[in-house]
């Protein structure tokens, strides 16, 4: 169980990555249509909506990837100092009360959404329109990609009620702990404030 699970965290992490090429895409094109609307004096109207399809494809699926690492902000602040059981418990709630009827509503209304404007060929209403249809895919897909790292999340949940410890996670590059980094490093809070004193000495020096 425990690969299965860790299966589905590099797979949503493999896609938050993926798509997150697209940012350069946005910087690139960004760039590019400042460069030619200031200098060259020839603006084009398809960018716009361009930039708006990339940066959706961003948040879209940075949802699973998100939610793969644990990255999600909590609103309550009592959270942490609960038992994992405790923890577990309300996740297993709110993800069945909330999280899988919303994503499932979602992701079922983006597939009908994403069908209706494929058979019409939809397309963005500019001067140079772009077709819209594909970026409509995005939103079904990338609901699947959450619902199952959703349903990943739940039997997380089940384990921890059982167990007592949440499963282990896939890791990933995460902003750096300071008190870690001073753990791994050896380092006290005593020896950066003797540290502190000896920059100003070695500065009056010069």
């Amino acid at each position: 169980m425990q690969n299965f699970l860790l299966a589905v965290d590099r797979f949503s992490t493999w896609f938050g990555k993926a798509c997150a090429w697209s940012v350069v895409a946005l910087t690139l094109l960004i760039s590019w249509e400042v460069f030619s609307r200031y200098v060259m004096n020839n603006p084009h109207a398809w960018v716009l909506d361009a930039q708006i399809m990339l940066y959706g494809l961003l948040f879209m699926a940075a949802g699973a990837y998100t939610l793969a690492k644990n990255g999600h902000v909590r609103g309550d602040v009592l959270y942490g100092f609960f038992r994992p059981r405790t923890q577990a418990s309300i996740d297993l709630l709110l993800y069945l009360v909330f999280f899988l009827p919303g994503i499932v509503a979602m992701t079922w209304a983006g597939w009908t959404f994403a069908n209706e404007s494929l058979a019409i060929r939809e397309q963005t209403f500019n001067a140079d329109p772009l077709p819209l249809y594909p970026f409509k895919f995005v939103v079904p897909i990338a609901g699947g990609v959450l619902l199952l790292q959703g349903f990943v999340e739940i039997i997380r949940c089940v384990i921890c009620l059982q167990t007592g410890e949440w499963p282990k996670r896939e890791e990933d590059v995460e902003e750096v702990d300071v008190e870690k980094l001073k753990e791994m490093v050896h380092v006290k809070d005593a020896d950066l404030a003797d540290l502190d004193q000896l920059a100003p000495q070695k500065g009056g020096q010069k």
